[in-house]
């Protein structure tokens, strides 16, 4: 075997089975890479979900804090406010 055609021979012993392993990994390599960016995002959404969650029940426990600690008269006063329906004017029927 000649000069050219050893450097030819160990070119496809070695060289396009390297360079096709070089291609697989980098593919490989960059689906993880996307793949990790979209569990970034989902986890960055659902924080933003726990956090407006959060949000809301400190306001109701806001809400049953002032209640609780609220002064008995007034808070029976409210309530019995809301139980009361609207009062409403009566017509008289007219017997015609």
């Amino acid at each position: 075997m000649g000069g050219p055609t050893a450097v030819f021979l160990a070119f496809m012993v070695i060289g396009i089975p390297s360079l096709a392993i070089m291609a697989m990994a980098n593919r490989f390599f960059k689906f993880r890479e996307k793949r990790l960016e979209i569990e970034a995002l989902n986890a960055a959404e659902k924080a933003a979900q726990y956090a407006s969650r959060s949000h809301e029940l400190e306001e109701r426990v806001r809400v049953l804090e002032q209640i609780v600690t609220d002064g008995g008269a007034q808070t029976a006063a409210q309530i019995e406010a809301l139980r009361k329906p609207a009062s409403r004017k009566r017509i008289p029927v007219s017997d015609a």
